[in-house]
């Protein structure tokens, strides 16, 4: 069975104001002493105001979402003890007139050195999902055949519509804030792994960028696990639509696999095409077309249901096919996290917003309100009531 493990970031906010606090040393201290994580499990990010977790190593989905209901509740309890929210939103809604402090570690004072207003403006969260691989051949092959899906991924995310108080006209402005570092946005196609080494150093070794941990391509192999990391995502308000990314990205990378070990061939996308679809996802999100693997805008249900027919057999073979499935045909009928930010704010505005991502994950509206079965453990939605589209 391939591996898969996630990692999410969350914004520490006032309950009240929705302004970034900078409080991440207080509240990692406290979930230290909970029985929920281990110190691991909870980290800190770039700005004081961001948290970041991460599962282990799970071979099923229910592995998966049990892991982040289980740090979703164990940060969200540690930061409510310290007079904070998390607000899982892949943008802060609203920011300081003063830059939220960043984490005092030598790294990210370099990087506030050379890009402050860059530095200053990450308030933002995204979702990573590793895909364990056999070598880093493998993985590099993989890279090559999942590239043409990562604008799918980013629409189907979507959770970053407003920043500075405001709808930025995007579904997902962390998309658009992230591409400004010089080596982001989709990776390029590569001859193999040589390749891959080569042109990493050629980044490296003269200094253009400082190390291998600024690669953020939206997809690249992990310096530290035997993955792949897929990073394009947007963190998710529900860990389930956390669950159905996961599924998907574990989908496509087995049905990468399984194409390269038939000699399957492909042709890859140009990368100005796919530059150009990076931008039309994070700024439509599912809302309206999509540019689908082949350079073709098509509406974006198709897509999805291509997509779905694509990973059909591996999901099939991981037993994921009924979870996926089912969440994918969700999130068709009610649209993306972006999406229901934007109803909020349409409907009661700001405080409206707030209440939604900091709603925590024991409110009816959140994962362990809804998506726990009998035992306690997380569970996957029923198939909704239509058939598939």
């Amino acid at each position: 069975m391939i591996t898969v493990g996630v990692e999410e970031e969350y914004l520490l906010v006032d309950p009240e104001t929705l302004l970034p606090t900078p409080l991440v040393q207080e509240v990692r201290a406290t979930a230290r002493l909970a029985p929920l994580a281990e110190e691991r499990e909870v980290q800190d990010e770039l700005l004081q105001a961001q948290i970041e977790v991460a599962t282990p190593v799970c071979t099923s989905l229910v592995e998966v979402g049990g892991h982040l209901l289980r740090l979703r509740h164990a940060v969200a309890a540690a930061a409510q003890a310290n007079g904070c929210r998390i607000a899982v939103s892949a943008t802060s809604p609203v920011r300081g007139a003063v830059p939220v402090p960043i984490t005092s570690t030598a790294r990210y004072v370099k990087m506030q050195q050379e890009a402050r207003l860059l530095v200053d403006e990450q308030l933002i969260c995204g979702m990573h999902v590793h895909v364990g691989m056999p070598d880093r051949e493998t993985g590099v092959a993989v890279l090559n055949r999942l590239r043409v899906w990562l604008p799918t991924l980013l629409a189907m995310s979507a959770n970053g519509p407003l920043w500075d108080g405001r709808d930025t006209g995007f579904a997902s402005w962390r998309t658009i804030i992230f591409g400004r570092w010089p080596v982001s946005g989709p990776p390029p196609h590569f001859a193999g792994l040589a390749d891959y080494e080569a042109r990493v150093d050629a980044l490296v070794e003269p200094g253009v960028i400082p190390d291998r941990g600024q690669l953020y391509w939206q997809a690249r192999l992990s310096e530290r696990y035997p993955t792949i990391e897929v990073r394009c995502c947007d963190v998710q308000l529900e860990a389930d639509d956390a669950v159905m990314l996961a599924g998907v990205v574990r989908g496509l990378a087995a049905t990468a696999i399984a194409e390269e070990k038939a000699g399957v061939t492909h042709t890859p996308c140009r990368p100005e095409l796919l530059q150009a679809a990076t931008w039309h996802a994070a700024r439509h999100g599912i809302s309206s077309t999509l540019v689908d693997p082949t350079g073709r805008l098509r509406g974006s249900g198709d897509v999805l249901c291509a997509l779905l027919r694509y990973i059909a057999p591996a999901l099939e073979d991981s037993g994921d096919h009924r979870e996926v499935t089912s969440l994918v045909h969700r999130l068709l009928q009610r649209g993306t996290s972006a999406d229901r930010q934007r109803r909020a704010l349409a409907e009661a505005g700001l405080p409206a917003v707030g209440a939604l991502i900091t709603s925590g994950p024991t409110t009816p509206e959140s994962p362990a309100g809804r998506d726990r079965s009998a035992d306690g453990t997380w569970a996957p939605p029923a198939p909704p009531g239509v058939p598939p589209a």
